[in-house]
């Protein structure tokens, strides 16, 4: 669980960023209709991270399916085990692409889109690829996969893949922003004359992704106009806003022993995987493919979430002050502190997921049955503890302080703000089936449906005292703690549910003449609360949530362009959120309850006007509005905390997006490419209080097929250089726009935009 409140609240938005600005693939070409998979999204032309998918495709809840891979999911839950621990786009896959919302929905359960993968299998003959990136920041990316046969109808494939990357700037506090090493080994035996391919795989993974939540935020000045200037020296993106010391000081939640971790260690992940597949086909046309992987790992990651930002100009009672490089302490000089909220969310995780799945193909369709057992077993705790630092204007690296009028240690409120605990299982059980069906030459009908048994047993540390009311967070809980009650005991909840879950999908495409057609889906899920939902101080509402969405619109072909505009409905209810709300220095966690629901309008252009040219055009209009938002919290000086963002616009979510990526053939072997995106105006807090302006993310290109062997590519990210803020604003939950009207070209934190960047490629095959 993500433990700012605006990042928390895109789980619905982003879903609907991800539904309205993805083209209708089978709509656009008449052989399509059967494939599983949407085109022209870049799935790894990613402006926020070096090595991930882009999020517009992933957006979902942490724990949801985001990632597959073979036809499994990643990770079964991306908290604490996140996908780029364990996964990357590298030597190793002989395919990426990106899973439509239906098929998402009937083979997993999730809404939205899923990055598809398939692992590269041995071949016959010997074959080989190395893959390597540089950036000028210092990153170094290796990637080598080694296949071939074996003899007999044995073949092997083998991966090594190394990650170094610093990052855009050297934070000190670790060695690396991102340190991954995966590695994979797969052998596989054909039998039956060819119809039958069995493969088992091993894979170990071990990754240190330091970047993911703790270095991505920033001081800047707002201007009060929606854009931002940056604050004396501090350079958005170039920047390191972590303190030099990398080791925190936190209370074990299980234990309440007092510990101590680097950031560096407290984000190591690892993992060892064991797959075993079986692909079997009939001369009939019937096929049958089973897929099993078990996973033991050690799940982690660290946010590093900035809080209140203290100008000690104004009226204080304050005593911060700071060691000297001689060890003596002096009085704080500078204006501003900085408080940070470290979360240290960890995990002992087994998996075992299984699919079996059956298919037939027809004269005119083709039928699927599948089925599902997906256990996830967990140990999970996120300890949270509290530091000041030092806001410094020139550039140069934060120091932790020490308000000596409240303490004399650098951490404090050890676990009172978001900590969270849950251990035991999940388990779904699920029957499906598709059938993609061509009526008539004109007609193709698609429709499949989803039976899911969700059981979810064990306990977390949700407790109630004597009088009923949630005790809630408060600072060295833990278990076996006394509430300040000094009456209730922290002891673990046990839970026990059981849920009956369904999803229907249903897609039609109507061809008018061979160019034009009409085209539409509908899709609509029954959810329930996953097991992270149950991870704060109080139970979640365990109602179900349901996801009904539609599209519906127009395709055109023709011989240089194909086209499809959309009208699009979804919403969801019943989302489990957790606020950290802030009043003064003070934090408290707000729970919640809240629908979100949105119209859209997309057009996608796929043009091939002359002879080497390329042209993608995506234009998205939606405006996702929260519903039923509401909650309120009590601050220990008695100041009731209240907010009402019903009606609002999501935030973080543009209202328009724009995505222009022409490319174009100089020659046979050299291309050169571009990629604009442009994202409209976005709210930096849920009442409508801060804006960012509209922004650019731009991208572009050289690929060259210097042989047959051998082809290289430099691309810059960022090549018009904007520099800038976006997401949301750290602790500004309960601003409102009355508060905020008056608010000119004053300090705040939050993330920024990824710097200008020149990338390096070359990949070698043999």
């Amino acid at each position: 669980m993500k433990k700012t409140a605006l990042p928390a609240l895109r789980l619905g938005a982003i879903l609907f960023t991800a539904m309205l600005s993805a083209s209708v693939a089978h709509a656009q070409s008449e052989n399509s209709k059967s494939n599983k998979e949407e085109g022209n999204r870049n799935v790894m032309l990613n402006a926020a991270s070096a090595n991930g998918p882009r999020e517009i495709q992933i957006g979902l809840p942490s724990a949801d399916v985001n990632v597959l891979e073979n036809g499994l999911p990643v990770t079964y839950a991306t908290n604490p085990h996140s996908v780029n621990s364990n996964w990357r786009s590298d030597a190793s896959l002989s395919h990426v692409g990106l899973l439509k919302i239906s098929e998402t929905a009937i083979t997993t359960g999730n809404i939205g889109y899923a990055v598809n993968s398939f692992t590269q299998l041995g071949q016959k003959g010997f074959h080989g690829t190395l893959n390597y990136k540089a950036n000028h920041f210092g990153l170094n990316e290796f990637s080598l996969n080694l296949n071939g046969d074996l003899g007999k109808d044995w073949y092997y494939s083998a991966n090594m893949y190394q990650d170094f990357d610093p990052g855009t700037f050297n934070i000190k506090s670790s060695i690396y922003q991102d340190r991954t090493q995966i590695y994979k080994a797969a052998l596989t035996k054909q039998y039956n004359e060819g119809r039958g391919r069995f493969t088992a795989m091993y894979r170990y993974s071990n990754s240190h992704p330091v970047y993911t939540f703790a270095t991505q935020s920033a001081p800047f000045i707002y201007v009060g106009d929606g854009s931002v200037k940056e604050y004396g020296k501090f350079a958005l993106g170039t920047t390191s806003y972590l303190p030099t010391d990398p080791n925190m000081t936190y209370r074990d939640m299980r234990t309440g022993e007092l510990k101590e971790t680097s950031l560096y260690d407290a984000a190591e992940n690892h993992s060892s995987e064991i797959s075993l597949m079986n692909h079997y086909n009939w001369d009939n046309g019937l096929s049958w493919k089973m897929l099993m992987r078990y996973d033991h790992a050690r799940g982690a990651m660290v946010y590093q979430t900035p809080m209140s930002l203290i100008d000690l100009k104004q009226p204080h009672t304050h005593n911060y002050q700071q060691q000297t490089l001689t060890g003596a302490w002096a009085p704080y000089t500078g204006q501003y502190v900085q408080t940070r909220m470290s979360c240290l969310n960890s995990g002992d995780i087994d998996e075992f997921l299984a699919t079996s799945e059956l298919s037939k193909r027809f004269s005119n369709s083709t039928l699927r049955l599948g089925l599902n057992e997906w256990h996830y077993n967990v140990d999970y705790t996120s300890n949270t503890t509290m530091y000041d630092q030092s806001v410094p204007t020139d550039g140069s690296y934060a120091t932790r302080l020490i308000d000596f009028s409240q303490r004399s240690n650098y951490f404090y409120d050890f676990n009172k703000n978001a900590s969270e605990y849950y251990k035991g299982h999940e388990n779904k059980l699920a029957l499906y089936f598709t059938h993609d069906w061509d009526i008539s030459p004109k007609v193709n009908l698609y429709y499949g449906a989803r039976l899911e048994w969700q059981t979810l047993k064990g306990e977390n540390a949700a407790v109630k005292n004597a009088a009923g009311n949630y005790v809630g967070r408060f600072a060295d809980y833990h278990l076996g703690a006394t509430a300040p009650d000094g009456v209730t005991k922290i002891t673990p909840t046990t839970l026990d549910y059981s849920w009956l879950n369904y999803d229907f999908s249903a897609a039609l495409t109507y061809k008018l003449n061979p160019r034009f057609g009409f085209t539409g889906d509908f899709t609509y899920i029954v959810q329930r609360p996953r097991f992270e939902n149950f991870s704060p101080a109080t139970l979640p509402n365990t109602n179900k949530i349901s996801v009904p969405l539609g599209r519906g619109g127009i395709y055109y072909n023709n011989d240089w362009m194909s086209l499809t505009s959309l009208f699009s409905y979804i919403s969801k209810t019943n989302n489990n959120s957790t606020l950290n709300l802030q009043h003064g220095a003070e934090i408290m966690a707000a729970p919640l309850t809240y629908d979100i629901q949105t119209w859209g309008w997309t057009t996608d252009v796929m043009t091939h006007p002359v002879k080497g040219l390329d042209i993608h055009f995506l234009f998205t209009y939606q405006k996702p509005t929260y519903k039923k938002y509401e909650t309120s919290i009590k601050f220990s000086d008695g100041y009731v905390g209240k907010i009402n963002a019903t009606g609002n616009i999501v935030a973080e979510v543009p209202q328009y997006i724009i995505e222009f990526d022409p490319s174009y053939m100089i020659t046979k072997d050299i291309k050169v490419w571009t990629s604009f995106r442009y994202f409209g105006k976005t709210y930096a807090n849920i009442n409508e209080a801060y804006y960012f302006n509209g922004r650019w993310e731009t991208f572009g290109g050289v690929n060259w097929q210097a042989n047959k062997r051998l082809s290289l590519g430099c691309t810059v990210v960022n090549f018009l250089n904007q520099t800038g803020a976006k997401g949301s604003i750290a602790g500004a939950e309960l601003i409102t726009k009355q508060e905020a009207a008056g608010i000119k070209n004053v300090l705040m934190t939050g993330s920024y935009l990824r710097p200008f960047t020149v990338e390096f490629t070359a990949t070698l095959k043999i």
